[in-house]
């Protein structure tokens, strides 16, 4: 596989390294290219980057399941362009055996922050009192079911000099009934600062080759490429512009 053999060179770093880059207080910008892009927009980054390792796998399996209020609060807050927004799910780090009920929010200043608590497995049913959390997070009280899961594979990039992290996600899938649906080719890349900073190399390095920032959630793709009856009016255009990046 070319991206394997592109991210072999550049120098690892360990899980416990990267915890001093964690950022759970920190400014998104997210990007999507086509995968036979790749392999050519990760050797721009070889000298500014290293690349988490993990038992010798550097391209890691993540799945997540989504959870909402039966009204879909979360996802029609992101739909209808709401600034202050919550995702919450479980994600299930499968390459390092780790399971999170993570809590995500945007503040007022387009901040993402993230506050999580370490699970023994992807249920709820553990002992885990996940209602006092979110009340102890939100200062609200919801009622939850899940909605979506999703699988993707993802490779982190870590700055040498800037505290920045990077997320390239690949292969991302959504389970649904009868069949996974696969958005086949498409790549998000997700640059995680503590302030933006438009110098960073990843930035120069998509602006070159004409990649600019793009608002996507894969939670609310997910949403509606597997709810027929989901508002998503808002996001159609969104998925016509995957559609010719991946075609």
């Amino acid at each position: 596989m070319k991206i394997l053999s592109s991210i072999e060179r550049f120098h690892p770093i360990s899980l416990e390294e990267m915890d001093s880059v964690s950022l759970l207080k920190r400014m998104d910008t997210k990007f999507i290219m086509n995968e036979s892009k790749l392999d050519s927009f990760l050797s721009g980054l070889t000298n500014f980057y290293q690349v988490l390792e993990i038992d010798g796998q550097r391209m890691m399996r993540y799945e997540s399941q989504y959870y909402d209020t039966p009204e879909r609060k979360f996802y029609k807050d992101h739909h209808n362009r709401k600034i202050r927004r919550v995702k919450i799910r479980i994600r299930n780090y499968i390459d390092s055996n780790s399971f999170f009920f993570e809590i995500k929010q945007k503040d007022a200043k387009g901040n993402t922050i993230k506050k999580r608590k370490a699970l023994d497995s992807m249920s709820l049913d553990t002992g885990f009192d996940h209602d006092r959390f979110i009340k102890k997070i939100l200062n609200k009280e919801f009622f939850l079911e899940p909605t979506v899961k999703n699988h993707f594979k993802r490779i982190t990039l870590v700055n040498k000099a800037l505290k920045e992290r990077v997320t390239i996600d690949l292969n991302l899938s959504f389970n649904k009934e009868g069949g996974d649906i696969k958005f086949k080719d498409l790549v998000i890349i997700e640059l995680k600062q503590k302030r933006l900073n438009r110098d960073s190399p990843v930035f120069k390095n998509l602006k070159q080759r004409g990649v600019l920032p793009y608002r996507i959630s894969k939670y609310c793709i997910g949403m509606i490429s597997t709810y027929k009856d989901i508002k998503y009016n808002r996001f159609k255009q969104k998925l016509l512009n995957i559609n010719k990046i991946t075609a």
